[in-house]
């Protein structure tokens, strides 16, 4: 698949643009972070972020693309393919959110999933952020995030010391809490949850496995939703 690029032209809506056979194909999207979230492979109807159907020549001018050429050019599922082979022209304030909300996605990755490993602690996001400066660290929207952030956690590394080793927890709940913190436990860390077994008291003993970043945020709920009185052994 060829490299995809993002237009710095000014246009008053989103286009995905293809090129091919010496004709120009443009596809109107409603929705570029589902159009983004599909290039990258994901499953998502087409109906959910392109604002219709229509293939156009010229969408600035309404001008249709003739369905004898789709048919010939394109084949089938011609929709699919513009968006997946084209390129995406966006406004300069959608690259200038979409920069900002990917960026913003990689350093909270970072900071829920890793520790510094001397501390035991998530580096501050100034730290993190000032570690991708130095690294000379560029974020691209026309990239598959994981893939990305992978790239950007090994730049960094060379910076900041990071660890991303899992910790194992046992949470003891007593009675009068057990019910409503295994629910919301359930809600947000129901992948951790390893084991659990609710006792003849009423109380409830839970075992969790999580990435050593996301440990104080799980006190922080735990204790908040237990009044403290929940037991929590590493």
């Amino acid at each position: 698949m060829q490299n995809r690029t993002y237009d710095k032209e000014r246009v008053s809506f989103t286009l995905a643009r293809l090129k091919k056979g010496g004709e120009n194909f443009e596809v109107v999207i409603s929705d570029i972070d589902k159009a983004l979230s599909f290039r990258s492979g994901n499953e998502i109807k087409i109906n959910e972020f392109v604002q219709s159907q229509t293939i156009f020549e010229n969408a600035n001018k309404g001008l249709k693309a003739s369905e004898d050429k789709v048919k010939v050019i394109l084949g089938e599922n011609p929709v699919a393919k513009i968006i997946r082979d084209g390129e995406l022209h966006l406004t300069a304030d959608q690259r200038k959110k979409l920069m900002e909300n990917r960026r913003n996605k990689i350093i909270e990755y970072i900071q829920q999933n890793s520790v510094d490993p001397k501390s035991g602690s998530p580096h501050p996001r100034q730290r993190i952020e000032l570690a991708m400066s130095e690294a000379k660290v560029n974020v691209d929207i026309s990239e598959n995030i994981d893939a990305q952030t992978q790239k950007i956690i090994k730049s960094i590394m060379t910076i900041i010391p990071l660890s991303f080793d899992k910790i194992k927890l046992k949470i003891y709940i007593p009675a009068k809490f057990a019910g409503s913190t295994y629910s919301a436990l359930k809600n947000r860390y129901s992948s951790s949850i390893k084991k659990e077994e609710w006792k003849n008291d009423g109380g409830i003993h839970i075992e969790l496995e999580i990435v050593g970043g996301a440990k104080s945020n799980l006190y922080s709920l735990i204790n908040k939703l237990t009044n403290g009185e929940a037991e929590i052994e590493e």
